[in-house]
């Protein structure tokens, strides 16, 4: 364990300096490394370089990876960024994914981004199995009834969603 703990924070320190640099196409890379902390940590570093072309990369971690706590962040993180064309993605891994704790995170998210497509895949999540996961979608719906029926500041409507 030492020893991976080493080479982690080796890594870490490389990737501070590439953080630095904005290099998208390192954090990209990082996205397939065997190491779940580095893939999470990419993941989120990737949200905040920002933009909307980063979205497929991190679609693709929800979808793919095979650590829940990784596709958790990149629920919450698609969320954070707040772009629609994240809804099919988030729609998915909603009513899909094998874990509660990632279909949780990402009907908060729907509530967060907040459309048509994510208000009728969090009605279907109501009937989800897991008590959490119907909570979370009646906060994310409860969110996007608030952002279309009575916000006036669309940051504070972001905000109560999750």
């Amino acid at each position: 364990m030492q020893a991976v703990t080493e080479d982690r924070l080796a890594l870490l320190a490389e990737m501070e300096s590439k953080y630095e640099q904005k290099d998208t196409e390192y954090f990209v890379s990082l996205l397939e490394h065997p190491d779940y902390v580095i893939r999470t940590r990419a993941t989120c570093i990737l949200v905040d370089f920002g933009g909307e072309d980063k979205v497929p990369y991190i679609a693709k971690v929800l979808k793919n990876d095979e650590n829940e706590l990784v596709r958790h962040e990149a629920a919450f993180s698609l969320g954070q960024m707040c772009y629609s064309s994240s809804v099919s993605s988030l729609a998915d891994a909603t009513l899909n994914d094998p874990s509660m704790f990632v279909r949780h995170e990402a009907a908060i998210a729907l509530g967060v981004v907040g459309n048509k497509e994510a208000k009728e895949t969090l009605q279907k999540a109501l009937n989800d199995p897991d008590k959490p996961v119907v909570e979370s979608a009646i906060v994310a719906l409860s969110n996007i009834e608030f952002m279309e029926k009575l916000s006036k500041n669309e940051k504070f409507a972001k905000l109560t969603g999750g």
